[in-house]
C-alpha cells in the first residue's frame, strides 16, 4: 500500500477512534453530572441557554471528552500510520478546528475555553504521537 494512502487511512481510523472516545464520554457525563433542573440540552439552543446556569463540575466530562479523545485518535492514528507525525498532528488539528466551532456556536466560560483550546487538542495530539513513538522504539525488531 502505498505511504500516503496508508496515512491517510490512518487519519480517518485516529479520527473515528477519537470520535467514539469522545462521544462515549459527553454520554457518560450526562449521566454523572445532570444538567441544572430546567434546562433542555438537548439542542443547541437549549445548551447555548443553558451554559451560563453551568458550574464547574458541567465541564469535567466535555473536558475529558476533548482530551481524551484526541489524544486516543492521534494514538490510533500514529499507531496505524507506523509512527508518522502527521496523521495524528491531523487528528489534533481536525478537533481542534472542531472545538473552535463549538466556542463560535455555543461560548461558554473564558476559563472553559482557554483550557479546552489550549490544552485538550494540539497537547494531546502530540502526547498521542510521542507515546506511540515511544512504544514503537521499545518494541523488539
Amino acid at each position: 500500500m502505498p505511504p500516503f494512502v496508508r496515512h491517510l487511512l490512518a487519519l480517518v481510523a485516529g479520527l473515528m477512534a477519537g470520535s467514539a472516545v469522545n462521544m462515549s464520554l459527553i454520554l457518560l457525563g450526562g449521566q454523572l453530572i445532570a444538567p441544572p433542573p430546567g434546562t433542555q440540552t438537548q439542542t443547541m439552543e437549549g445548551l447555548a441557554a443553558a451554559l451560563p446556569l453551568f458550574g464547574p463540575q458541567h465541564f469535567v466530562f466535555p473536558f475529558l471528552a476533548h482530551a481524551l479523545g484526541t489524544l486516543v485518535g492521534a494514538g490510533v492514528a500514529a499507531w496505524v500510520a507506523a509512527g508518522k507525525a502527521w496523521p495524528a498532528w491531523g487528528v489534533g488539528g481536525f478537533f481542534l478546528a472542531g472545538g473552535l466551532a463549538n466556542v463560535w456556536m455555543l461560548g461558554g466560560p473564558w476559563w472553559f475555553t482557554v483550557l479546552d483550546l489550549g490544552l485538550a487538542y494540539l497537547p494531546m495530539a502530540w502526547c498521542g504521537q510521542a507515546g506511540v513513538a515511544r512504544l514503537r522504539n521499545k518494541a523488539p525488531a
